[in-house]
Parts: C-alpha cells; structure tokens; sequence
C-alpha cells in the first residue's frame, strides 16, 4: 500500500540532475480538469530558478495540488508566480474538448500555458517536465517524462497548483452566471448535486457533450 505524505514538499531531484547537465530553463507543465463534465481543461507551466539554494524553502509545501487544501492552494500560487523565472497558464474549452477530444485538447491546453510562459521573457525552454507524458508535438524540446510527477517533482507539482487555482477560480466566477447548476461546489465533476441540475435544466454550453454521462442524461431527456 502506498502512503501518501500529504505535507511533503516535492522534490527537485530530477531538476537538480538536468541542471547539471546543463539544463538551465526546465518548465515543468501539469493539467488539471480530465475528468469533470463541465468547464475547460486547464494546464499551468513553470520555470523555475534552479541556481538557487533557498528554493526548496522558498516552495515548501508545494506538491500535487489533489494533495493540498484550497487555502494552501491559493497561498502557494502566488508565492509560485514571484519565485518562478516564467510561468503561465493555458486553457482549452468545452467545446475544443467536444471537438477534438479530451486528449488532443489537454495538449492544446499544454501547448497555450507554454506559449503564454515563454510570450514573457526573452529565454526558451530548454527541457520540458511533463506527468506521465509526452507533447511529440513539440520535437524542438527535450522532454522528461515523469510517473506522478505532480507529486514527485517541484516544477511539475508547481504547475499543478497554480492550474488547479485558475481553473477553480473559472469555475467559481460561472457559477455566477449559471448558479443553479453548483459549479462552485463541485467545479464541473460528477456529484449528485450536478446530476440532478442537469436532469431539472439540461445542459450549458459549458458543458462537454462528448462525454457519455452528459450523452446518457441528454438521451434520458428526450424520451
């Protein structure tokens, strides 16, 4: 059985091994979103600055965002945004995910949160730390694939807390819009309380519709 150290900040050991390698500017990129039913799939990148010592530090208690509380989460991002050399944020909505898929859009997502980090200094990306993954999109950059790198890895666990911060605070914000569907509750995923909104008001159009529980609770509707 695996324990997970919920109050463990990640490592820079892979960081500190391509660093030395001659890697100075690695962008550690993470997404947030898959699975809801509703809202955009949201990917953060962060560069972080290896040359300092403090770091570890300077980041404690930045690890998987699924692992922290919300207050953590909204703290840390901040302090993640003034460490950081560059970070940004990239977003593909639920309608980019109907059309192309939740994976080619997450990529998309990846893509955009790379471009808005790199849009704001004068450096490129050297390596690219990826959970789990890979962007063969994106041959020009060497990558890294890391197996829960959201928890393992401090560059990688930092671009999941400030996505996750982003794409909690989207939800929040069209929860006012379409307040009765809860979204500031449940952030989009699949509760009770979401599936009876959409049984009593159908869907939005932020809703995927390329996902089957939305496909079946449209289908129960019309019969």
């Amino acid at each position: 059985m695996t324990i997970k150290r919920k109050n463990r900040t990640a490592s820079l050991k892979h960081e500190r091994k391509y660093y030395k390698l001659g890697y100075r500017y690695i962008i550690g990129i993470d997404e947030v979103g898959r699975g809801p039913w509703a809202g955009p799939v949201t990917a953060g990148a962060v560069c972080l600055p290896l040359d300092r010592d403090d770091l570890p530090k300077l980041l404690k208690g930045v690890r998987d965002s699924k692992d922290m509380t919300e207050n953590q989460r909204e703290k840390l991002s901040e302090v993640i945004k003034d460490v950081a050399l560059t970070w940004g944020l990239g977003s593909a909505t639920a309608q980019e995910i109907d059309d192309a898929g939740i994976v080619p859009a997450t990529i998309l997502a990846m893509r955009r949160a790379i471009d808005d980090a790199l849009e704001k200094v004068e450096f490129d990306a050297e390596c690219l730390f990826l959970d789990d993954m890979l962007l063969p999109e994106l041959p020009q950059y060497p990558q890294v694939s890391l197996i829960e790198g959201d928890g393992r890895t401090l560059s990688i666990a930092a671009a999941s807390v400030i996505a996750k911060v982003w794409r909690d605070d989207f939800m929040v914000e069209l929860d006012t819009e379409l307040p009765h569907y809860g979204f500031a509750k449940h952030k989009g995923y699949g509760t009770p309380q979401h599936i009876d909104a959409l049984k009593q008001y159908g869907i939005s159009p932020f809703h995927r519709t390329y996902y089957k529980p939305i496909q079946n609770l449209t289908k129960d509707d019309t019969k």
